[in-house]
């Protein structure tokens, strides 16, 4: 075992390999499909077939991914995208990040650099961390482009033209030091919220809260770069004029709230924006970087980072593709889904699209928002500046298998309230879920088929005549089709969780499947019977293959090399190939005579004293002797 803070972090397993489950390590990377961009033509909407276009909220350049960020955002946005594909929508998925602003500043600062060289660095790590996840965007850019310009300063030009944007003095925080105004994030202080009195509040929101917020109304505010107290002077800026656009938006949110199913907590932030009234809202900043003001007398400003970044999903289509229009401008033929935390939904729900609606052209406006309450850990909340919690890019140094890492987040991804991760729940997932359930059915049904011929079938599929009379097998059969539907219901819903429950379930009734049959006793006492039986359960893991590929990708794929049947011809949900009716049919989905590969167990189990090692690497010194404590007394 090798502990060394930098040396490879190897995790201790149990070696029973006479255990039906076998345990191995499994290495899926040459099998993983990550980023589908820079593969295929840029696709375009195809006219009567379904066009879904997925964004996830764009994560700011500044810093290193957690866990709570990925399921937050992109890890959902994959699954559904993921999800679409397999039913065969014509589904593109843009992300990138987001490198404009006072954050970029700010820890350009810190790192001794230009804003320039923070946005490659960061870019880059955020890549690699969505590459080794199996995020599948058909396109990752990130804002500081040409494209990005463009497009901000034409839709600011038509909101200029249109009459929805104002000139007004507001007074702003003046920093003598160091000779600048300062913007949001360079201002921290004491929130004035009552009952909240957070004393890191920053500039333009407290984290602790909630409340959006303008530098001013901070108590006991201070520049974050040297520490004095700012004082306040009058600067000249843009404000949209939100109250003037209140009743368009209010028709679209009334609408699209409805028809799109938005997620509830959604509603609910939108709804409290609406009842506190609509305000002038500042769409420009004092800062270098960013996207330039083309207005004569704002030359030496950039617009705010909340009006510029939503504009990025549409600058990064454009990247994407030339004839970006036809997503962006398209309402009849395009769906837009919209996945994020809910600390960003106001800015999706009331700001971006009155931007949209004030410009007059016939925008693709958001019909559905997934939005995610927050994931913490253990006993407290992620925080990269002490150190605690999982990030992005040593989330693979645990020797984890990513699939393993994306069950446990979508098991447990905080769709209506907060949720936790906890590393002894992620043991006790793996172990009784992943190993105990799933893999113990694939293998026993692939290992028993594989046996030579006279303890098993020499890896062919048999025959199974009359496998729809068998009262066991037509029950079974029965139970699946109602779960493929009701998986589907889910996910169309975007109720990820319950769509991934949903598709276990068939595995878990498959095992029971197994053991009511008694497949060991039928093949010596009824081999046409135990035939049906194993022709099913292959059918079974053929199907759950296909079902659970959103969500655990590398595994599915996995699954269709033991099955020795090609992933890109047979990961389908097609309602025009009959995908769905052969679920009721089992014993046909995979063909009599079809030779399988070879059985490989598929996950193998994480034992309690492995915490000793990855413990230190995530958590604070206390929580880390707590954790231990509480890990070797289980043991014992």
């Amino acid at each position: 075992m090798d502990v060394e803070g930098g040396g490879r972090h190897v995790m201790i397993f149990d070696d029973d390999a006479n255990a039906c489950h076998c345990t191995r390590e499994l290495d899926m990377g040459d099998l993983t499909m990550t980023f589908k961009e820079d593969q295929k033509a840029p696709k375009l909407p195809i006219p009567g077939k379904r066009n879904i276009l997925i964004t996830s909220a764009l994560p700011y350049v500044n810093n290193v991914p957690h866990l709570g960020n990925i399921i937050g955002s992109v890890l959902s946005a994959d699954v559904f995208a993921r999800y679409c594909r397999l039913r065969g929508y014509n589904t593109v998925y843009i992300c990138g990040t987001d490198e404009y602003g006072t954050a970029t500043e700010t820890k350009a600062m810190e790192e001794k650099c230009s804003p320039q060289e923070i946005c490659d660095k960061y870019h880059a790590i955020h890549r690699e961390v969505y590459e080794w996840f199996n995020i599948s965007f058909e396109k990752f850019g990130r804002t500081s482009t040409p494209q990005q310009t463009e497009v901000c300063q034409d839709i600011f030009k038509k909101l200029l033209e249109n009459g929805w944007l104002s000139e007004n003095t507001m007074q702003q925080l003046y920093c003598d030091t160091c000779k600048r105004f300062l913007a949001d994030r360079l201002v921290e202080g004491t929130c004035p919220t009552q009952g909240c009195d957070y004393g890191s509040a920053r500039g333009d929101q407290c984290e602790n809260c909630g409340k959006l917020l303008n530098p001013t109304e901070l108590k006991d505010p201070k520049c974050k770069v040297c520490k004095t107290t700012p004082r306040i002077r009058d600067t000249n800026h843009l404000f949209l004029e939100l109250p003037s656009l209140k009743d368009k938006l209010e028709e679209y949110i009334n609408r699209t709230s409805v028809a799109g199913s938005w997620s509830q907590n959604a509603i609910q932030a939108t709804n409290a924006w609406l009842k506190e009234g609509l305000k002038q809202r500042c769409i420009t900043r004092d800062l270098k970087w960013g996207v330039p003001v083309p207005h004569d007398n704002f030359k030496d400003k950039v617009f705010y980072v909340w009006f510029d970044a939503p504009i990025g999903y549409v600058s990064i289509t454009k990247c994407y593709t030339d004839d970006w229009e036809q997503w962006w401008k398209n309402p009849k033929n395009v769906e837009l889904y919209q996945f994020m935390g809910k600390d960003n939904v106001p800015f999706h729900t009331v700001m971006f699209p009155s931007t949209l609606l004030g410009t007059g052209e016939n925008w693709t406006l958001m019909k559905t928002i997934s939005v995610t309450e927050y994931l913490n850990y253990e006993a407290g909340k992620f925080s990269k500046s002490k150190g605690i919690g999982v990030f992005g890019n040593n989330a693979k140094d645990t020797n984890i298998p990513v699939e393993v890492w994306r069950y446990y987040l979508l098991t447990n991804r905080p769709e209506v309230s907060d949720t936790l991760f906890t590393w002894a729940d992620l043991q006790a997932k793996l172990n009784s879920e992943l190993l105990n359930n799933l893999g113990n059915f694939i293998n026993r049904v692939l290992s028993f088929v594989a046996k030579p011929s006279g303890q098993g079938y020499g890896s062919i599929i048999p025959d199974a005549p009359s496998a729809e009379s068998d009262p066991l097998t037509e029950k079974l059969a029965e139970k699946v089709g109602k779960y493929v539907e009701q998986y589907i219901e889910s996910m169309e819903k975007v109720k990820l969780k319950q769509g991934l429950k949903t598709a276990m379930s068939i595995s878990s009734e498959g095992n029971a499947y197994l053991q009511e049959s008694q497949f060991w006793k039928l093949y010596k006492e009824d081999q046409p019977r135990c035939a049906v039986v194993m022709r099913t359960s292959v059918g079974l893991v053929h199907l759950l293959a296909c079902l659970l590929e959103p969500f655990m990708p590398s595994f599915s794929l996995e699954v269709f090399k033991q099955l020795d049947l090609p992933p890109e011809t047979h990961i389908s949900l097609y309602d025009d190939k009959g995908d769905i009716a052969s679920a009721r049919r089992p014993w046909e989905i995979v063909p009599i005579g079809h030779k399988i590969g070879k059985p490989e167990p598929l996950f193998k189990e994480l034992v309690c004293l492995c915490f000793l090692c990855l413990l230190p690497l995530f958590v604070s010194c206390y929580s880390c002797y707590y954790l231990q404590n509480r890990c070797i007394d289980t043991d014992e």
